[in-house]
Formats: C-alpha cells, structure tokens, sequence
C-alpha cells in the first residue's frame, strides 16, 4: 500500500470510527455513537453557535474566552459562554463523570480548542481527500479519481448555511468554496477523454456555485468537442462570455479566447 493510498484508508478508518461525526456543509447535524443528535437536545443556540465557532477556527491555535464572546454575542456575558461550553460537553459527552476533563473540547487556563484528532467534521475531511487528489495528480490516477469523489460526495451544499450573516464563518465558507470548485474542475479534467459527458456535468456543478469560473466553461468546451459537438461547445463559449460581461464587465482570459478560435477553425 502506498503512502497516498494509507493515508485514504486511514480517512476511512477515521470518519468509521469516530464516536463523534459533525456535517457543516448544506445542514448542521451531529451524530454521537452513530446515533444522530436531535435539536431539542441542544437546548440552546448558543450552544450550537460556540461548538459552530470552534469548528470554524479548529485549525486556529487555543482561542482565548473573550475573544470567542467578542465573535458570538455583543451582549453577551461570562454566564452565557459557560452555559454554552457545558451545553456542548452535555451533548459530546453525556456520561461523562464530574470532575473528569472533557476529551473534545480541550482547555488551557482560559483558552478553548476542539480536539479535531478525536472528532470527524465533513470539511475537515473534505479539505484532506482534496490534498492527496492535487498531490496524487500526476502519481496515480486511481488514487486521485477516489480522493475528488469522496470529497464532492461530501459537499452537501454550503458551509453552516445559518450562519452567513456571521463573520466569523466566511473565511472557512470561501475555503470551501474554492476547495470544491478545485475538486469539480481537477477531477473533470482527470475524466476528460476518458468520460467526457461526466466532465461536463461535473464542470457545471461548478458553474452552480459559481458561474463566472471560467475554467468550468473551458472544460466543458473541449469535452463537447470531444463528442463531436462542435454547435454546442461554441455556445458554451457565448454563454461564458456573457455571465462575465454581465458579472464583472470583463472578457474571457486568453487561453479561453484560444480555444474557441481553435474549435471555431475544426471544419
């Protein structure tokens, strides 16, 4: 087995074994023992905006208390930040001794982080299979092709989507978002001769997040090229040209511009 392909395995391995699995991406779910926590459970919502918080910034060093309440409650106070902290412990641990040091939240003096080793988060697991996909590339196609498919199957829809009105989400929002046009773009361009009809329809859920990317429209003109649809591939360019006048104010790059002139001289 090689290295690329253990560190999938142990990505499966994880996410099977968790006793914690937490979905962000379309819906926020929390499944404990397998068993999927209901929303009545969680009392508060500040209890599900501070544990939300904490997956934001899980890559962050320890967060300091006041910084956290800064983020989370204007009006907030100490009593509502620790009612939130036990609220997430009473979920993540219910039978949990008193006096016992949680395992999932870890603290330091007045500074909270999530234990990530110990519990599974889609995104995190999504940014993972997108890194061994890029690394694998140009090493083993089959191990790039099973890194982007787990990840687009775990894009569910966008991060925490009840929270995009709070600042401290965007930045793992827009993450996300360039993590998994990547994903959609790299793996169509993988399946490109190959399976051309799949790259296009892989290429368009691209242009469903996002319909100025502009590396979606020329995947999907070579890939009708390929299928001998020539009329199609030069809409395909009219319609790009279009969404970035319409967007932006701007004219295709040039390698766009490239292509379509040599699709226009197929005769």
């Amino acid at each position: 087995m090689s290295v690329l392909q253990k560190r999938l395995e142990e990505l499966r391995l994880f996410k099977e074994n968790a006793n914690i699995r937490i979905q962000t991406l379309g819906y926020f779910r929390l499944w404990r023992n397998s068993i999927k926590v209901n929303s009545k459970e969680w009392n508060r919502d500040k209890t599900v905006q501070l544990l939300q918080y904490l997956i934001s910034n899980r890559s962050r060093h320890a967060l300091h208390k006041e910084k956290i309440m800064d983020h989370l409650w204007e009006d907030g106070d100490d009593r509502d930040f620790k009612v939130a902290l036990h609220g997430i412990n009473k979920i993540l641990e219910p039978e949990r001794v008193s006096r016992v040091e949680p395992k999932y939240i870890v603290r330091q003096g007045i500074t909270y982080q999530l234990n990530i080793e110990k519990v599974w988060i889609d995104v995190d697991a999504l940014e993972k299979y997108v890194i061994i996909g890029n690394e694998s590339f140009e090493i083993d196609n089959k191990i790039a092709k099973q890194a982007f498919k787990n990840a687009i199957a775990l894009y569910q829809g966008i991060y925490l989507p009840n929270r995009i009105y709070e600042e401290w989400s965007i930045e793992e929002r827009e993450k996300i978002q360039m993590l998994i046009l990547g994903a959609y773009i790299t793996f169509a361009e993988i399946l490109l001769n190959e399976k051309p009809i799949e790259s296009i329809r892989l290429a368009q859920n691209a242009l469903y997040i996002d319909p100025t990317w502009e590396d979606a429209y020329r995947i999907q003109m070579q890939a009708y090229i390929l299928k001998g649809n020539r009329p199609q591939a030069i809409k395909t360019y009219q319609k790009c040209v279009a969404v970035l006048a319409k967007e932006y104010g701007i004219e295709p790059l040039p390698e766009t511009k490239k292509l379509i002139k040599e699709i226009e001289g197929i005769s």
